[in-house]
């Protein structure tokens, strides 16, 4: 009788391992420490494999910087229910995104980390994925605004003075940009902080954000100081 003949991995499943364990090797040791010796073995293949499958170290990182920024926007946008009220949307938003990060440090960290910190092409990559994700969130935060009008329409009515949801697009594109720095930052801190969950770390960006956003839909802004006159 003949040998018999093992089945082939497809391609495509032995690309997914290759890049499984280069996004652990690149999170743990970092996009310079890391060796194609070390992918290869985690990987349980040889390392001409993983050059022919995937090029060179270059291009493998940027390879692991596209699925898991794809696999960060998609936990993000899956997480929110349109049909709930803004904060519960801004709430579960928070939810997944601190919920992927945690369940996937070595991601966060090539993505948070490693990404943006040895230039491009890599910081371009990250920056693409931190578009969509601001621009995902402004769209919460003018869904906030849309929901507070028919509150400010009451009270006209009612002969109160009502506050105005029409935020200017510039003040919304600063505040998502504020939310989602606050978000990177903090799914850092927590990843490095031992006992803190993702809920947690949601709940209090969620305390930090929603309050003053509440505040702003209200027409109860801070504002600054007034500069003293030159004398």
């Amino acid at each position: 009788m003949g040998a018999v003949k093992t089945k082939r991995m497809p391609r495509a499943v032995r690309e997914q391992q290759m890049l499984d364990a280069a996004v652990q090797i690149f999170g743990q040791r970092g996009y310079r420490a890391a060796s194609m010796d070390e992918i290869a073995e985690l990987a349980g293949v040889s390392k001409p494999l993983v050059y022919l499958y995937l090029n060179s170290k270059e291009d493998l990182f940027t390879a692991c910087i596209r699925r898991e920024a794809a696999a960060l926007v998609e936990a993000v946008r899956a997480g929110v229910r349109r049909d709930l009220p803004a904060d519960r949307q801004l709430w579960e938003g928070l939810g997944a995104f601190f919920t992927h990060t945690a369940r996937n440090p070595d991601s966060w960290a090539v993505l948070h980390l490693q990404a943006r910190t040895h230039g491009e092409p890599f910081a371009a990559e990250v920056t693409a994925m931190r578009e969509e994700i601001v621009a995902f969130v402004t769209q919460l935060i003018l869904a906030a605004a849309r929901e507070a009008l028919p509150q400010a329409l009451g009270c006209a009515r009612a002969g109160r003075h009502p506050h105005d949801p029409d935020l200017p697009e510039r003040e919304v594109g600063g505040l998502a940009e504020a939310l989602v720095g606050a978000a990177e930052s903090l799914a850092a801190w927590a990843n490095a902080t031992p006992g803190v969950t993702a809920r947690q770390a949601a709940a209090t960006l969620m305390n930090f954000a929603w309050a003053g956003l509440g505040d702003l839909m209200a027409g109860r802004p801070w504002s600054p100081p007034e500069e003293p006159a030159d004398g």
